[in-house]
Order: structure tokens, then C-alpha cells, then sequence
């Protein structure tokens, strides 16, 4: 038998015991509130006395939301309502469900609400659809068969989605699009916000507006303000000018754009591509830039011009026609008749002319020129005159030890047709000219070289490109040597730099500095 301070101790613990459960359950029960109601008529089901079968003007309450409908049935057991007809629910003073039919579990929170058009409206936002899943608690509607929404000037659509209305956000899937009066956004899914009137992709998007077509794999697009931001497979198509890059900042307003990664801009209106790791264009203030590892081609059909340096700008008129380049620090360029390098270029369109600074080098066939600068004025048909300007010196390989040189403080080099005509060297003009003939077997064999000074030398080209005659001007103090005995002092002219091993021979070579 048990003592009675053991039966007192047993019944403490089953009291401890019960007020334990209960405060453990208390939540549960308090979640569980029943739903509240008034009608102008009801009874209960015969087939289940927990069911209340209302009708004329039902209305219902449930921790903050409030049910109208024409009829309705009330599970008490269950806590749930099933409505009909006219179905108004609100939420907040400004968030509103319509339908026809109704179910709603007290215990979980969950609307479901169908109609031929189920609409949600949240202040300025409206989402219709024909059937809405409303989860209370993350403040979240759920569709699953199409969905079309519209937030002030903007509308939606896709096969699946959400509306979070605590969040001002909408995050839809499955045959996407978002559109105002100039602006289309396609793409599989998408994350909107109706505040920010931000969009927010991570599929394959397309984003066209009246002046651009945007497409990217990963970014975001402001739609107020029209500025995207694209993280993946970014690119862009403006009006005759395309970006492709890594990353890119874009304004479609402004028209101008920033990018970032395996840069490649191509002007379709002026036949000119740009390369680079980091460039910027604008169609509003006409110009374009590349840098890091800039590459500019100008593309011909017959001998596109290929230019490297640092920094590569392009300016180009108010129509989009080029008006001028400016290459900046370590440049080389590269055509198939002709290369060149020097610190700095710049080419203006409307006298079709390229200055070259800081000590340019131009190889052309078989000849390198240089200068301190270098000038040289094109027609259709290709160069028409070139100047070099101080510092004058003209250099053409005979074999591996000798060279043809001239050189003086000023050159100007005559064209015709694309074809080099005579050049004239000018102010204390020196000259190493190797004589060549011909053997008994048709080889050439070197027989002498012409060397002297004077205030002025002209050389005249064959239709081969090769000097073929030499004269000088002004009683010139000349003089003509055996090879064998050409005084050394001849043979290689003052500042005299052979600088073949630098020559662009590929277009690749433009990076070789």
C-alpha cells in the first residue's frame, strides 16, 4: 500500500503533468481559431451536423481577413469554409480577392478561389488568373495556369507563378513576359518588384525597346529607368552599333553602355569591329572606346586594317558616320601592303588623313620608314601622299649586311593610283644607293654604291615598288665606291635602326610590342 505522502506526491505529478500538455498545446489551439460568421439564413447539413449551410449575404471573419459571398458552408470540426457566389475577400484595406467559388482552411490559413477570371488586387497591382492559391501566412498567391498582371503601366504573363504581397513582389516562371507601351521582356523566369520596378533574370533573356535589343543569361533591368545590368552572355544591338561582352551596364535612355570581359563592339553603319577587356559606347555623345588589349579593325573586303594600342576611341557624327580614331600609347597597325607602329595615331575622316607621333615606324614592301611624325593622306584607291616629318629616314634591306638608305630633316612620298610614284627628301639629305647588275647566269650582283650629301634627293619607283632611280638636286657632294671599299663610316648612316624583328607580318603580331 502507498503512504499518503506518496499518493500526494503521485497527484502532483499528474497535475504538473496536465499543465505541462496544456501549455505545450496552447499554441496549437490558439492557431486553431474558429472562423466567425453571419448570415441572413442557415441550418445545419443533415448529411453532417458539423457543417453550417448558410446563405443570403454571408459574411465571415478570420483574424483580420473578412469573407463575403452569396452562400456558404462552415465546417466547425474541420474549421474550414467552402463559398459561393460573389466571392469578395479583403485582406487589408487595400488587398482584395473576387471569385465565384471558394475553400478556406481556418487551421492552415489557405485560400483557394476559383473563377472563370480570379482577380487579386493589391493597391495598384492586379493579378487575374482562374484559379489562386492565397497562403496568409507568407502573404504569398499562387498560380499554376496562367497568370496576367499589371502594376501601373506594366504588364505580366506566364503559365506559372507567385505574388508575395507582404514583399511587393512577384516571382513567375514558364513562357515569361513583362511589357509596357516601348518596353517587351521575355524569358523563362523571372523576379519582379512591383516598388523597385526592378526585373530580375537567371534564364536566357530578351529584352526589346524602340531603340535597342538587349539579351542576356543573367542580370537586371530597371524598367522605370531603363538601365540593365547583365552578368552572363551579355548583348546588345543599337541602331547599327552591337556589344558583345561578360558584363554590361547599359542605358537605354542615354543610349550608352559600359563593358566589361571579352569586349566586342561592332559599328555595322561604319564597318569598323572593336575589341577589348573593358570598353564604353554612346550613341547620344557619339563615341566608342576600347582599352586593355584594344583591338580596331576596319573591315574591307579587299584589305581590312587591322590597329592595336592601349586605348582605341571612335567618334562618329551625328548620323553615325565616322568622323575620327584616336589610338593611344604602343600602337601597331597592320595591312597586307603596309604596317606600322608608333606611340600614338589619329585618322580624320573628313580629309581622309592618318597621323602617326613619337618616333612611328611604316614598313611598306620593302622598305621601313621613319620620322618623329608621320602624315599620310588616302583617296578611294588607297595613300595618295605621306609625310615624315623631322628626322627623316628611309631604309631598303639589299641583303643581310648592306642597305639602301636615305635620310634628311623632311619626306614626302608621291602617289598615284595606290602606287608609290617618287619621294623627296629634303634639308641636309644623305644617301647609301647600292649599284646592281646582272651576271653572265641573269643573277644580280652588286657593283657599287652611290653615297654622297645634298639639300635635296629624289627617288623614283618602278611599277615592282623598287627604286629605280636616284637624283639629287643643288650640286650634291656624291661619290661613287667598290663595294669592297665602301668606308665604313657609309655603311650604316647615323641613327641607322633596323627594326624588321618588330614588323607586324600577321595581323596577331599587332599585340607583339
Amino acid at each position: 500500500m502507498q503512504s499518503g505522502e506518496q499518493k500526494i506526491l503521485k497527484g502532483k505529478w499528474k497535475v504538473f503533468a496536465l499543465f505541462t500538455f496544456l501549455f505545450l498545446l496552447s499554441p496549437a489551439l490558439q492557431a486553431q481559431k474558429l472562423i466567425e460568421y453571419s448570415s441572413g439564413m442557415g441550418s445545419r447539413s443533415p448529411q453532417n451536423t458539423d457543417v453550417w449551410v448558410l446563405y443570403n449575404g454571408v459574411v465571415a471573419r478570420h483574424e483580420g481577413m473578412k469573407l463575403r459571398a452569396d452562400s456558404a458552408h462552415y465546417d466547425t470540426r474541420e474549421n474550414s469554409f467552402t463559398a459561393f457566389g460573389r466571392v469578395v475577400i479583403t485582406l487589408t484595406d487595400t488587398s482584395f480577392i473576387y471569385g465565384d467559388r471558394l475553400f478556406y482552411d481556418g487551421n492552415a490559413r489557405v485560400v483557394d478561389i476559383w473563377d472563370d477570371t480570379v482577380t487579386l488586387v493589391d493597391g495598384g497591382t492586379r493579378l487575374l488568373a482562374n484559379h489562386i492559391t492565397y497562403e496568409r501566412n507568407t502573404a504569398t498567391a499562387y498560380y499554376t495556369k496562367w497568370g496576367y498582371a499589371s502594376s501601373g503601366v506594366r504588364k505580366l504573363d506566364s503559365r506559372q507563378g507567385q505574388y508575395n504581397s507582404d514583399l511587393k513582389q512577384f516571382y513567375i516562371y514558364n513562357d515569361v513576359h513583362l511589357s509596357d507601351t516601348s518596353m517587351r521582356l521575355v524569358t523563362d523566369t523571372l523576379l519582379y518588384n512591383t516598388t523597385t520596378e526592378v526585373a530580375h533574370f537567371e534564364s536566357p533573356t530578351h529584352i526589346y525597346t524602340d531603340s535597342s535589343t538587349i539579351y542576356s543569361e543573367l542580370g537586371d533591368y530597371n524598367t522605370h529607368t531603363r538601365f540593365a545590368i547583365s552578368f552572363r552572355a551579355s548583348h546588345v544591338d543599337n541602331q547599327g552599333r552591337m556589344i558583345d561582352c561578360d558584363t554590361l551596364y547599359y542605358d537605354d535612355e542615354q543610349r550608352y553602355g559600359k563593358a566589361k570581359g571579352h569586349v566586342f563592339i561592332m559599328d555595322s553603319t561604319n564597318n569598323i569591329t572593336c575589341r577589348g577587356r573593358y570598353g564604353e559606347t554612346s550613341q547620344s555623345q557619339n563615341f566608342s572606346f576600347v582599352t586593355d588589349s584594344a583591338l580596331v579593325v576596319f573591315v574591307d573586303k579587299g584589305d581590312s586594317l587591322f590597329m592595336h594600342a592601349d586605348t582605341v576611341y571612335v567618334t562618329t557624327d551625328s548620323n553615325n558616320q565616322l568622323e575620327t580614331v584616336r589610338a593611344n600609347y604602343k600602337v601597331k597597325l597592320y595591312r597586307k601592303d603596309a604596317q606600322a607602329m608608333c606611340d600614338s595615331a589619329f585618322y580624320r575622316v573628313a580629309d581622309s588623313m592618318l597621323m602617326m607621333y613619337k618616333t612611328p615606324v611604316l614598313w611598306y614592301e620593302h622598305y621601313q620608314c621613319s620620322a618623329d611624325t608621320m602624315e599620310m593622306k588616302h583617296d578611294s584607291v588607297g595613300v595618295k601622299q605621306a609625310w615624315l616629318r623631322s628626322n627623316c629616314f628611309a631604309i631598303q634591306q639589299v641583303d643581310v649586311e648592306k642597305f639602301n638608305q636615305l635620310k634628311g630633316r623632311q619626306g614626302v612620298v608621291y602617289f598615284a593610283e595606290g602606287e608609290p610614284l617618287y619621294s623627296d627628301i629634303t634639308g641636309n639629305a644623305q644617301m647609301v644607293f647600292y649599284i646592281t647588275d646582272s651576271d653572265s647566269s641573269g643573277r644580280t650582283v652588286l657593283v657599287g654604291a652611290n653615297v654622297g650629301v645634298g639639300s635635296g634627293i629624289r627617288i623614283y619607283f618602278d611599277t615592282a615598288r623598287t627604286a629605280s632611280r636616284v637624283v639629287t638636286f643643288d650640286k650634291p657632294d656624291m661619290k661613287t665606291y667598290p663595294v669592297m671599299k665602301l668606308p665604313q663610316e657609309w655603311r650604316r648612316l647615323q641613327d641607322f635602326q633596323w627594326l624588321s624583328a618588330r614588323r607586324p607580318r600577321r595581323p596577331e603580331d599587332v599585340f607583339r610590342w
